[in-house]
């Protein structure tokens, strides 16, 4: 049986957030998320002996079940911890009993402190799972799924309708890393974080791309090789689902919207969608959706983050 290729080391030690990364480790995870995808035998063994902690204070289908999955298929062994971390003992402390027994850290948080925090007191690698700020490991699969429909990201561009959330945060900073141009539509008072669209703008200057963001979803749409959206009130705000409904009542994606995108345009969401808010019921279950092509590959592309950090 051929041997799998050699991995490189990712410098940083942790993936607390996409900047982690530097854009060779990310060109990188992608070409080996590729080969995980296609050799997976290759890699039954690569986490032998190896224990990963995940911690859990968000319930989760495709974040649990696809690290769990990359974990066992890699020949590691998961344990799972749920509810909020440093609650019931500082978190210092749990990172450093984690880290006596563990090889590494996934942490799904609310917040990116808890994150950041874990990865300061723990000796072994912390993967941010989901926090307030980003979403690193979908983003990576969002790219492995655009790279696999394109062939490649650079020259692609990329809308963003909804809510400037964590998912927009991490979609705009590989993005522009990768030289794609982003689009950005969102409500006023719902706007992407300032500073990562500062960051994500020097980045898109040095890969040649652009960064652009407005209220207007169908300036956003046009033209664009793909149209991604995600739920309107994100887990921790559903205080405020009726207010966000209403203000974001003219940002659904829907037929009309991609009548402004390429023809060839293909629809993205992280999940999980309520059909009749930020996407119509016609448009995901179109031929042009790629939903699942993108959940397939969180299990593959967190494999190749698995591999690179330990």
């Amino acid at each position: 049986m051929m041997a799998a290729p050699a991995l490189s080391k990712i410098a940083q030690g942790d993936l607390t957030k996409d900047l982690d990364l530097t854009p060779d480790e990310l060109l990188g995870l992608l070409e080996l998320a590729s080969d995980v995808k296609r050799s997976p035998e290759l890699y039954r063994s690569a986490l032998a002996g190896k224990s990963i902690a995940l911690l859990f204070e968000k319930p989760s289908l495709r974040t649990r079940m696809t690290f769990e999955l990359a974990i066992q298929q890699l020949g590691g062994f998961a344990i799972v911890n749920e509810g909020r971390v440093g609650m019931r003992e500082p978190l210092k402390d749990m990172a450093r009993n984690l880290d006596r027994w563990v090889n590494a850290i996934v942490a799904r948080t609310f917040f990116q402190k808890t994150v950041d925090d874990l990865a300061r007191w723990s000796s072994v690698p912390v993967i941010n799972a989901l926090s307030d700020m980003f979403h690193p490991c979908q983003a990576l699969a969002d790219m492995q799924t655009i790279q696999e429909h394109f062939g490649t990201a650079r020259g692609l561009k990329f809308a963003f309708i909804g809510d400037g959330n964590n998912m927009a945060n991490s979609l705009m900073l590989n993005a522009a890393r990768l030289g794609m141009d982003f689009a950005l539509a969102t409500p006023e008072k719902y706007e992407a974080n300032p500073a990562v669209i500062d960051q994500a703008r020097e980045i898109a200057a040095q890969s040649r791309s652009k960064i652009t963001v407005s209220y207007d979803p169908a300036e956003a749409a046009r033209n664009a090789d793909a149209i991604y959206t995600d739920v309107w009130a994100s887990m921790g705000a559903e205080n405020e689902a009726a207010e966000r409904r209403t203000a974001f009542a003219d940002y659904q994606v829907d037929e009309d919207l991609f009548t402004h995108a390429a023809p060839h345009a293909v629809f993205m969401h992280c999940l999980p969608a309520k059909r009749g808010e930020e996407v119509t019921d016609n448009v995901i279950e179109s031929e042009r959706s790629i939903v699942f092509d993108q959940a397939e590959n969180r299990l593959h592309a967190q494999k190749a983050l698995l591999l690179m950090l330990l």
